[in-house]
């Protein structure tokens, strides 16, 4: 078993749509900590679950100093953005976002084939 996790900042902003009135309807941005799990089984042929290079591309690379709304194609809640995570990176099994300081979202990927007690 062979587990990683990469942790960055990406600095973006969004507006979130939302049922009811809130400031967050309003254009603003956060420095974001994401932090992405990935496991597997086997490493593969470089000796790695992942590059962490590849997961920063994946995330940092396609996020960072832009706007969620433009580059996402739902409305960009941290929860939302956790779930895109998980789809996005594979072997992704669990994504935490930090918009800001208290306030986290996590997803995790139910059907993943490693039971999760067992990870990091």
């Amino acid at each position: 078993m062979y587990c990683i996790s990469k942790t960055m900042e990406i600095s973006a902003c969004h507006n979130l749509k939302l049922s009811y009135d809130s400031k967050c309807s309003r254009l603003h941005g956060h420095n974001w900590e994401v932090t992405v799990y990935c496991a597997a089984t086997e490493l593969n042929a470089d000796g790695m679950v992942i590059d962490f290079k590849h997961v920063k591309e994946l995330i940092h690379g396609r996020l960072d100093h832009g706007n969620l709304n433009e580059l996402l194609p739902f409305n960009p809640t941290a929860e939302n953005i956790a779930a895109w995570i998980v789809r996005e990176v594979k072997p992704c099994y669990k994504a935490l976002v930090k918009e800001s300081y208290g306030n986290v979202a996590m997803a995790t990927d139910d059907t993943f084939p490693i039971d999760q007690r067992y990870l990091i």
